[in-house]
């Protein structure tokens, strides 16, 4: 029997040695972040790290950025304290406080505008009225009233009425804004309030003000106004963090794990975004769209396997590459924020992985 059951028991300490190593590669930080050693932050520690700082000064108007690995910090730079506008990064953390109430069928996907009883300035159509939530979620919605928030991409949308809602994506800040509205008509709750109790507080978030986060928009041009949000960038990475770890932080699961999915699920192949909306061709990189998250597709680098984006115009960026385990957030205040061109930022992305040296 000793010798029967020898060689289990050694697999089943293997096994558990093997677990413990995994578990203990994961890090959270408190309320401060934590510093990797030395040792953990070797395969960062080299000449293209040198020339990443280099490309940041001498290239860019970002102000503060940090990169993430298996939870502590081995690269930072700037101001990553001050807090300041995120741009189009807003439409993802709406998409992360969507999960619970789509769960709990607060929210349903596929109620329509018409039952939902929006209607607009110039009118919505009846094409139109057949989008459903999932629809404007995903960009997909078919309706091309315009933005009273400008920063969407409505200057590629075809024709008012011309196509069916749910067959064609367009990033437009309509949709948007509209799936702000739905989520604190349907919920009875405040975004910015549901950010402080679903995000801020579980995560310890240290620079989150909900005194500056205010609406905005023009109601002469659309009544649904846009939520801007001001995040720091340490706290930026820290809603990175939480989704590399689908959802999961320390002992609690803030997100569920199988809405994380459905956010980061292709919702738009890159071939299609880039047919309809050509601004990334030739940039390097491919996106396709989920739930308000840009997924990076067709790429050749093991580091950008499964990557994907939370994008803000003129300098705000979290990227997750859960192929090497880490966060990368940078953004770039207002004084300077249009300086950054896009493919600038997009570059800044792609470096940033590259430093890892695959051991």
């Amino acid at each position: 029997m000793k010798t029967t059951f020898q060689p289990l028991q050694k697999f089943c300490i293997a096994m558990a040695c093997f677990f413990a190593v995994q578990l203990s590669a994961q890090s959270f930080p408190d309320r401060v972040w934590h510093r990797a050693s030395d040792a953990e932050a070797q395969p960062w520690q080299n000449e293209k790290s040198k020339a990443f700082r280099e490309y940041l000064i001498d290239s860019t108007k970002i102000t503060g950025l940090m990169i993430v690995h298996k939870g502590k910090v081995v690269f930072d730079y700037g101001d990553v304290e001050e807090l300041s506008y995120i741009a189009s990064i807003r439409k993802s953390v709406l998409s992360m406080l969507y999960g619970q109430y789509v769960e709990d069928g607060t929210i349903k996907l596929g109620k329509t505008v018409k039952e939902l009883g929006i209607d607009d300035v110039e009118g919505i159509l009846p094409i139109e009225q057949k989008a459903t939530v999932q629809d404007i979620i995903s960009a997909r919605s078919g309706i091309y009233h315009p933005e009273g928030y400008p920063g969407g991409m409505q200057e590629y949308a075809p024709k008012r009425g011309s196509v069916e809602p749910g067959s064609y994506w367009l990033y437009s800040n309509w949709d948007f804004n509209v799936a702000g509205y739905i989520f604190e008509q349907e919920t009875g709750k405040n975004i910015y309030d549901e950010v402080e109790l679903k995000l801020a507080n579980p995560l310890h978030l240290q620079d989150w003000d909900r005194s500056l986060q205010q609406k905005q928009g023009n109601p002469a041009i659309s009544k649904y106004l846009a939520y801007p949000m001001w995040f720091s960038t340490r706290d930026m990475a820290r809603l990175g963090l939480l989704m590399l770890n689908k959802g999961k932080w320390k002992d609690t699961q803030v997100i569920s794990e199988s809405w994380v999915d459905e956010m980061l699920k292709s919702r738009t192949s890159h071939v299609e975004l880039n047919k309809n909306v050509p601004v990334f061709q030739g940039t390097g990189v491919n996106y396709g769209y989920g739930y308000m998250w840009w997924l990076w597709q067709d790429v050749d680098d093991k580091r950008y396997e499964g990557a994907y984006s939370a994008k803000g115009a003129m300098g705000q960026n979290i990227t997750v590459y859960p192929a090497i385990e880490t966060v990368l957030a940078f953004k770039t205040k207002a004084a300077y924020r249009r300086s950054n061109s896009s493919n600038v930022r997009l570059k800044v992305a792609q470096k940033a992985a590259e430093i890892f040296e695959i051991p």
